[in-house]
């Protein structure tokens, strides 16, 4: 069962996406939230496997509530979800900084809705390459750090980074890579381990930051 966290500040938008994720079977809506610091308590009470949250509401807003939930170890399965009603929005690039495992617009259709949710809830990439192309493109914008990082990596784990920041999942890794799945798995965590990002979201930024991979011809 995938528990799930609301945290909006309009109660009609938390009613909508609730009446959405209820009439799944594998899904459950454990609380909701209406600002960001209602949302980290509720998320150490009920320990989500998700937390949507709003990227926009009053007092604490979905990054500083992002950034208190990744950094508490407590809190360290919740992958939380930025909402938005603009798009790649100039706080989205923040967010995921913060440590949100990626972000949706709140207009998607219902069925990506409910597949986004199943996504990061097993800690996939939730970023689809067009959507991390654009970002990428219209936020990193100054050139990239060096990557002293890297330099903990494997050539395998770089590769295995290289595809995560393009958005490919497990089985596209392993596919392009030649291997299984549970080897391209073994992988990307390890690279996470080593960069210390908290999920596959990081590894993008850090894959662009560091120059691993370029916003035009990868």
């Amino acid at each position: 069962m995938i528990r799930v966290l609301l945290a909006d500040d309009q109660p009609l938008i938390r009613s909508g996406f609730r009446a959405l994720l209820d009439v799944e079977a594998d899904i459950e809506v454990v609380a909701e939230a209406a600002d960001g610091a209602e949302a980290v308590r509720l998320a150490l009470d009920h320990r989500p496997d998700i937390a949507l949250v709003d990227i926009r509401m009053p007092g604490v807003d979905g990054i500083e509530a992002t950034r208190r939930i990744a950094a508490d170890p407590a809190l360290a399965d919740v992958h939380v979800v930025i909402l938005t009603n603009y798009g790649l929005d100039e706080l989205v690039f923040d967010a995921l900084r913060a440590g949100a495992a990626g972000f949706l617009v709140k207009d998607i259709q219902p069925e990506d809705f409910l597949h986004a949710v199943r996504v990061a809830a097993r800690g996939d990439a939730l970023l689809a390459p067009s959507i991390t192309r654009k970002l990428i493109d219209r936020y990193v914008t100054q050139p990239p750090v060096p990557g002293a990082a890297l330099a903990d990596l494997t050539n395998r784990e770089r590769e295995a980074v290289t595809l995560v920041a393009r958005g490919l999942s497990n089985d596209e890794i392993a596919a392009r890579m030649v291997i299984s799945p549970l080897t391209a798995k073994t992988h990307v965590n390890r690279a996470m381990a080593k960069l210390r990002a908290r999920d596959r979201a990081q590894l993008v930024v850090f894959a662009y930051e560091s120059g691993l991979t370029r916003p035009r011809g990868g």
